[in-house]
């Protein structure tokens, strides 16, 4: 069932496109979410400050942040791949 998911996300071709299906699919409080978790990646990759830093900034909790960073370290890569793609310096 997820891999027609997967798919569907591949036919999407510009970022409306994107955020039409992704408001549909999701709640706001859920896109709300997974833009701070994108942020909190983004900040962590980019070593902009502390857990602490970090979640205050994008009021958070540590708990959310030291989430992110275990996958963005351990994790099967996503984040580091599309950080790099979107060539976010490090």
């Amino acid at each position: 069932m997820a891999e027609e998911l997967y798919t569907a996300f591949l036919k999407l071709k510009t970022k409306t496109e994107v955020a039409h299906f992704l408001r549909d699919l999701l709640t706001l409080p859920e896109i709300r979410e997974f833009t701070k978790r994108f942020q909190i990646a983004k900040a962590l990759y980019l070593n902009q400050g502390s857990y602490q830093t970090i979640a205050r900034k994008l009021g958070v909790s540590t708990t959310t942040v030291t989430r992110v960073a275990h996958w963005l370290h351990h994790g099967k890569g996503g984040y580091q791949l599309i950080l790099k793609r979107l060539n976010v310096a490090s």
